[in-house]
């Protein structure tokens, strides 16, 4: 086996709302879908340059302490990233600098619980 690619596809609460959330993170709108009898998508598939994620509604409530996964975001310029998404009323913690980090990274929890970690590339 040879995988090309991963893409990790998340069960969230609202796919609408997501999809606004991670348009802050640099995410556009792919596809989506919605079946006939349904006002709101119910899957999407979003990009920014070569990273992908897809977002599903989920069949069963989401709980945000109940998710063990951090997506790591890269980014040129934490700082920058930092500012833009506080301006966007999103509430990213404080930039770090661990050993591994040494350009900073923060965290920042989507709707459903799940955390990103931005850090530099």
């Amino acid at each position: 086996m040879n995988t090309r690619q991963l893409v990790p596809m998340i069960s969230v609460a609202d796919v609408e709302r997501s999809i606004a959330f991670y348009h802050h993170l640099g995410f556009e709108l792919a596809n989506t879908f919605a079946p006939s009898d349904a006002a709101k998508p119910t899957w999407a598939w979003l990009r920014s340059g070569d990273a992908q994620l897809m977002l599903a509604a989920a069949s069963k409530p989401v709980v945000p302490d109940g998710q063990s996964v951090l997506f790591y975001v890269y980014t040129g310029e934490v700082a920058d990233a930092h500012s833009s998404l506080t301006g966007a009323g999103l509430n990213p913690g404080p930039i770090l600098s661990p050993f591994y980090a040494p350009r900073g990274e923060f965290q920042l929890v989507d709707p459903d619980g799940y955390v990103l970690m931005v850090t530099h590339t």
